[in-house]
């Protein structure tokens, strides 16, 4: 898989923490828990995503599409990916349409 590139001048750094936590509750939290238990939901756990290879939390089923991306979550890449999931990873099963907008996604 090619490399996905996005802005490398902009960083999870420059997000607001409490606009974020509101941001994954609304729109992630229904699937995803980001509790270190790593315990699976409708979706994979995301704690500790950062550096780990796409597809491969222990017992989530996930689709051929993200087990076999190659990818690996880095800011960049998860900046792209939650900007629209299905043009990163065509063939995805997440029904998640993305964050369209730039500080939602740093946030």
């Amino acid at each position: 898989m090619p490399t996905k590139k996005g802005n490398p001048d902009k960083t999870a750094k420059e997000g607001n923490p409490k606009k974020g936590k509101r941001i994954f509750t609304a729109w992630g939290s229904a699937c995803h828990s980001c509790a270190p238990s790593m315990a699976h939901g409708t979706g994979p756990p995301l704690f500790g995503v950062v550096g780990r290879s796409a597809g491969t939390c222990q017992g989530f089923p996930y689709s051929d599409a993200i087990a076999k991306s190659g990818v690996t979550w880095t800011e960049e890449n998860l900046n792209l990916f939650l900007t629209n999931p299905k043009k990163f990873i065509p063939k995805t099963k997440m029904i998640f349409a993305g964050l369209k907008k730039e500080q939602d996604r740093l946030d």
